[in-house]
């Protein structure tokens, strides 16, 4: 009987067990590493950041670099040290605003480009073991960072890119990790040469995301933290123009193929 009573006993704690871990894995939340190279950056996908965390994702953004070379037409700072600091608090607003947890890394803006081999190589390297370290840590389920075209071109968004696409194909993750890349369709891009530069056919950009109005105008009160970059007037501009590409942000999934082939043909 007291051997009945310890099996029953047992049988009890071990489907309390199974089924509390069941109940625990439920409970973790998806989590979502956002990695892009200067403060500012984020805009770019900053309405789905924000609609991801208000359904409870666990968001983190890495910035890889300190902005220091900032400058524009709309503002006179100079660049160097001082900017880099108020670039850096610029985007602890900006991340507060949108509610993510922030990863500011202090590379230099350029990384180090106008240093040539000596100066930038090691930085990127440094720069590229130090994501690595981020991913290893957070464990993502996703990945976005930006694609070939940068959005914009700018050699640093395409290294940042490239560096996280290496990190990513580099080994087999223990945790599955799906890596994607911020896209703009072509045919919402009227410049033929621009086309070419940054569009993707809607083909490629398989995901998807729509957002709705205050996913938008939370977005735009972050970007106004950035004060350095752009003024309010800049930013309502910039608010209105973004309305052309609609409530939607397009993403395009890194995908490597399921089979081997012996042939290219």
């Amino acid at each position: 009987m007291k051997l009945m009573k310890l099996n029953v006993f047992t049988l009890g704690l071990i489907f309390i067990f199974l089924n509390g871990s069941n109940l625990f894995s439920q409970d973790i939340p998806k989590k979502l590493l956002a990695i892009f190279a200067h403060p500012d950056d984020e805009q770019t996908i900053a309405p789905l950041l924000v609609k991801l965390v208000e359904e409870e994702i666990e968001v983190t953004l890495v910035i890889a670099t300190d902005g220091r070379l900032g400058v524009n037409e709309y503002t006179d700072y100079e660049a160097g040290d001082g900017l880099a600091e108020i670039r850096k608090q610029e985007m602890l607003c900006a991340a507060e605003v949108l509610g993510v947890n922030l990863i500011h890394l202090d590379y230099h803006d350029q990384l180090k480009a106008g240093e040539g081999f000596d100066g930038h190589i090691p930085h990127v390297q440094d720069l590229i073991f130090e994501l690595k370290k981020i991913v290893k840590k957070i464990q993502p389920d996703a990945i976005i960072t930006w694609g070939p075209d940068g959005a914009t071109t700018h050699m640093d968004h395409r290294l940042v890119g490239a560096s996280v696409t290496q990190i990513f194909v580099s080994q087999q993750w223990e945790k599955p990790i799906e890596l994607f890349y911020f896209g703009i369709p072509s045919d919402l891009i009227s410049d033929e040469r621009a086309k070419t530069l940054r569009g993707q056919q809607r083909s490629y950009l398989t995901v998807q995301i729509p957002f709705n109005e205050n996913h938008y105008d939370k977005a735009y009160q972050a970007l106004l933290c950035h004060e350095s970059q752009y003024p309010p007037r800049v930013v309502g501009k910039i608010k209105m123009d973004r309305k052309q590409l609609g409530k939607t942000i397009y993403l395009r999934q890194f995908m490597a193929p399921s089979q081997i082939r012996t042939s290219l043909f």
